[in-house]
């Protein structure tokens, strides 16, 4: 399945995706897409519903983010051999994790705002996994159990926030930094999370291609590495590291986002997600 809330910020409602790529509306189902949704039990009676017997949205809406209450946005550094190569950084010997801020979530089409004193504004396609039940010392072999699905996120990077300290959050959690969506698309759909294109372009120009077999960390590593350390809760999400290509590695310069540029960016079976960056006004 492909779930998805679509509305005016603040207002959206719950959607489905059918077969042939066309927006339902779930309204008459439920109310709100949220973790009892994505549970096991709330997708077993979601599995029940043929998508075409639901309302179909005729108009092309804003998609905000595929699902609420997100607690933990943990994030996943330098997980592609190559990407770390092009950001001068040695390849990790276990995952590099860090957090950003739930403030930073957005809708997937949302404008990307740079900040206050931003001066090396980023991007990043990233493969995000959302936690389905409750995860704690769970064994490798047995982590993808307790997902629920897979979604695009863009982890927006400001590096020279991100590389004054040794922390990088402040660099990650800036407001509009996290846009996740369009859709959750359900594990069933990806039996496989290490197979998947991925690319990024900004304005017309190509800036990423890759696949998550490039991952140096897999999904169900990365999920049982975590749930050792902290309680995976219904509804958190990981975003699992980016492919090389990113702003900060370009040669012979790097290039910085500024506002005017548009990034568009996909994974392969989980949609789209296209942002314009702008500049902070203060309103």
């Amino acid at each position: 399945m492909k779930l998805c809330r679509w509305g005016k910020n603040g207002y959206e409602k719950p959607g489905m995706i059918d077969s042939q790529g066309m927006l339902r509306d779930l309204s008459s189902v439920l109310s709100n897409v949220d973790q009892d949704t994505i549970s096991p039990k709330g997708l077993a009676r979601l599995r029940k519903i043929r998508p075409e017997s639901l309302p179909l949205i005729k108009t092309e809406p804003r998609f905000g983010v595929p699902y609420t209450g997100i607690t933990k946005f943990v994030a996943i550094g330098l997980n592609y051999s190559d990407h770390a190569a092009e950001s001068g950084l040695p390849v990790p010997s276990e995952p590099v994790v860090f957090m950003k801020a739930t403030t930073s979530i957005s809708g997937p089409n949302d404008d990307v705002v740079q900040p206050r004193n931003s001066i090396k504004l980023d991007w990043e396609v990233e493969l995000g996994v959302v936690i389905g039940t409750k995860a704690q010392y769970v064994p490798e072999d047995k982590a993808l159990d307790y997902v629920a699905g897979y979604c695009i996120v863009n982890d927006v990077s400001e590096r020279s926030f991100q590389m004054s300290t040794s922390q990088w959050d402040k660099g990650k959690g800036c407001d509009t930094f996290g846009p996740i969506g369009p859709w959750l698309v359900t594990s069933d759909e990806i039996p496989n999370p290490q197979t998947l294109e991925m690319w990024l372009d900004v304005n017309p120009e190509r800036m990423q291609t890759g696949n998550t077999r490039t991952m140096i960390f897999s999904v169900a590593k990365i999920v049982s590495h975590l749930s050792q350390y902290m309680t995976l809760m219904p509804g958190d999400i990981i975003t699992t590291g980016t492919p090389p290509g990113v702003g900060m590695g370009k040669k012979p310069e790097p290039i910085w986002l500024k506002p005017g540029d548009v990034m568009t960016l996909g994974i392969q079976g989980l949609g789209e997600q296209r942002q314009r960056v702008v500049a902070y006004t203060g309103k």
